[in-house]
């Protein structure tokens, strides 16, 4: 696997750090379900800090992605593969940024404020509306469900590659490690 075929390191990072982050808010907003009062609202909180954390993560990934290009696709992927990849990243990077957007709206409608780690994250000049905050609320839950499925489908491509054509594809987003020897 020649050098130009991994992704950077900043990259690797940036990809990791996203996809933990999210993958615990999920069990953060999970875990508020069966809370209700204080309880729920000092999880919730925790969601919503490490929300805006996504958010500023996807923004330095997406940064990143500009000033250091990905690798090019593996010249043997089929048209499908090469459209299903191209189409789920895209996606990745929309839900990445609608989520946490949403949260941040309905939060701002209803005139809350996001404590971000000990900072304040500020209120949008969105006015008060708490059915519209609702709404996006509701909307912000599908989209995590559609966050969910894109995850699933993104391992089990991984899996397809490394383990079914084993053509070294999950080593690219490794970092430490190059392709194994077979």
């Amino acid at each position: 696997m020649g050098q130009g075929t991994r992704y950077s390191v900043g990259a690797m990072l940036l990809h990791w750090a996203i996809a933990i982050a999210v993958i615990v808010n999920w069990r953060i907003a999970a875990s508020a379900e069966q809370l209700e009062g204080a309880a729920r609202s000092a999880v919730m909180a925790d969601h919503f800090a490490l929300g805006i954390t996504i958010l500023v993560l996807t923004a330095a990934r997406i940064a990143w992605r500009l000033l250091h290009p990905p690798p090019p696709l593996a010249a043997h992927l089929r048209p499908w593969e090469r459209w299903l990849a191209k189409t789920s990243h895209a996606l990745f990077y929309i839900l990445l940024i609608a989520l946490p957007m949403l949260g941040w709206i309905a939060m701002s409608l209803r005139g809350a404020a996001i404590d971000v780690w000990g900072l304040a994250w500020p209120v949008l000049p969105v006015g008060s509306a708490p059915e519209t905050a609702s709404t996006l609320f509701d909307i912000h839950a599908t989209l995590g469900i559609a966050m969910l499925v894109l995850i699933v489908l993104h391992v089990a491509g991984s899996l397809k590659h490394t383990l079914g054509d084993r053509d070294g594809n999950l080593w690219r987003m490794v970092p430490g490690i190059g392709r194994p020897r077979a």
